[in-house]
This record gives structure tokens, C-alpha cells and sequence, in this order.
């Protein structure tokens, strides 16, 4: 399949693009940009410098991805870092996504994802795999989402928030601290966790065994007397813990490690 650009597209000289890369009206394409095969951009969506893209990713109308970051005293001679998209993402209409905001960071975004019309993904943000992001989704700059995590519509998420894998946000909750695996979340000053996302652990093809465990290891967290880091710690001393219930636990513990239950805030 060969390379596709319309005559009206605006693309930077030492931008790479693969054969069966489709570029659409009035695109604009920055310096440094790499973009991989079977990758389309519709009308209208701009990629701007720095940004790697890999294949078969579909970019709807009016995309702005890899544009300046959010924040106050930067100028345009300030370096700035990038941005790394996986294969097969599908980015609807007005989505935006920033770089890093420190030469060398970056912002990494990685397959298979799913984001819906005006999502926000701030800078020095980490997507895994097979997430889900409603119409209007803001992801605040330094977040972590873990595969699998399903957001519906006008959630938020502060920065610095991990999202575990497999989890799911209810729509229009604004979380605050970092969200164990498998769970479903919603509300918002403070959020609460409202049970296990059974659809969650089925999407990720657990067995019946592994299903039955973290339903048992919810109830020890969360519906048992005590705070739920002791419940956490009493937890694994168990014997015979899988790895599903461990990244329960580690969840829990590294995000008590912060005043404000959001690890990666260790980290500024």
C-alpha cells in the first residue's frame, strides 16, 4: 500500500513516514515526526514535533497530538520532551495529548487503546495497553494507566494518580489517589470503591480461580474491620498469594506511601 497525502497537507521535510501511511486535509506534521504504516489521519489533525507514532493507529478529525504542555513558564525557546504512541490505537475527534515536560521525559501512550471525542492525556503521562477512555476523559500530567483500565464519560484524574489494571471509573468521578487492580471506582472528594469489575476480570481472561480469589482478597481489603493498609499487610502474610491479589496489595502500599495516596508522587 503506498503512502497517501493530500495535496493540502502541511508535513516538516525531515518528518518519516512509512508506506500505507494515509495523511488526510489540512494536516499538519512536525519536525522529527515518525509515523508508521497503515496509519491514518483524517482532516484536520495536527502532529506536532518530536512525536513518534507506530502502526495501523486511526486519528479522527481535529487531533492535536504532541502540542505544548499545560503549564505556566514555559516559552518557545523552552526544550520540552516527547511523545511515543504504540500500534493500533483509535484517537476520535479533538483528542489531545502532550509530551513530556523535561528534555529526555516523555509521554508514552501504548496499543490498543480506545479514546473517545475531547479526551485529555497530560504531559509525562504513562498509557498501557487496551484501556478505554470516554468522551471527555482529562487525564491530569504525570498519571499512570495500567492495561485494561476503562474510564467512562467526563472522569478525571489528578496528576500523579496511578489507575490500576483492569479497573474501572465510573463516570464523572474525579480521582484523587491511586486506584488498586480490578476495581470499580466512582464519586468524587473522596472517590469510593464500590466493588470488583467483574466485566473488568473477563475482559482480561482470568479463570474462575483467579476470579474467585480477588473477590476473596476485596472482601479481606475492604469489608473487614481495620484501616485498609493493616488490612493490606494482613493480607500478604497469607500463604499461597497469585500474582493478581499481589498487585492488589502493592497497589495499596506503595500509595500509602505518600500523604495524598498517590506514589508516583514520590517521584517529583
Amino acid at each position: 500500500m503506498k503512502l497517501q497525502i493530500h495535496p493540502s497537507a502541511v508535513i516538516h521535510k525531515d518528518a518519516e513516514l512509512a508506506d500505507g501511511v494515509t495523511v488526510g486535509p489540512n494536516c499538519v506534521i512536525g519536525s522529527g515526526v515518525s509515523i508508521g504504516s497503515g496509519t491514518i489521519l483524517e482532516a484536520n489533525v495536527v502532529i506536532n514535533k518530536d512525536v513518534k507514532v507506530g502502526e495501523n493507529n486511526h486519528f479522527f478529525p481535529n487531533c492535536v497530538i504532541g502540542s505544548w504542555p499545560q503549564t505556566l513558564h514555559l516559552s518557545l525557546d523552552t526544550e520540552i520532551g516527547s511523545l511515543v504512541i504504540g500500534n493500533g490505537n483509535v484517537i476520535h475527534e479533538q483528542v489531545t495529548i502532550h509530551p513530556g515536560i523535561h528534555p529526555g521525559a516523555q509521554t508514552e501512550v501504548g496499543n490498543d487503546n480506545f479514546i473517545m471525542v475531547g479526551a485529555h492525556i497530560g504531559h509525562d503521562c504513562i498509557l498501557e495497553d487496551n484501556i478505554v477512555m470516554s468522551n471527555l476523559v482529562q487525564i491530569g500530567g504525570h498519571c499512570k494507566i495500567e492495561t485494561g483500565t476503562w474510564f467512562s464519560g467526563l472522569a478525571g484524574a489528578h496528576q500523579f494518580v496511578t489507575i490500576g489494571k483492569w479497573s474501572f471509573v465510573a463516570g464523572l468521578a474525579g480521582i484523587t489517589r491511586d486506584v488498586p487492580p480490578f476495581l470499580t471506582i466512582s464519586g468524587h472528594y473522596p472517590p469510593r470503591v464500590r466493588g470488583v469489575n467483574k466485566r473488568g476480570l473477563d475482559r482480561a481472561d482470568l479463570n474462575d480461580e483467579q476470579q474467585k480469589r480477588i473477590f476473596e482478597a476485596y472482601k479481606k481489603l475492604y469489608r473487614q474491620p481495620g484501616t485498609l493498609l493493616e488490612n493490606a499487610n494482613a493480607l500478604a502474610q497469607e500463604d499461597g498469594l497469585d500474582e493478581n491479589v499481589r498487585a492488589m496489595i502493592d497497589s495499596i502500599t506503595k500509595s500509602s506511601e505518600h500523604q495524598f495516596g498517590r506514589y508516583r508522587e514520590k517521584f517529583r
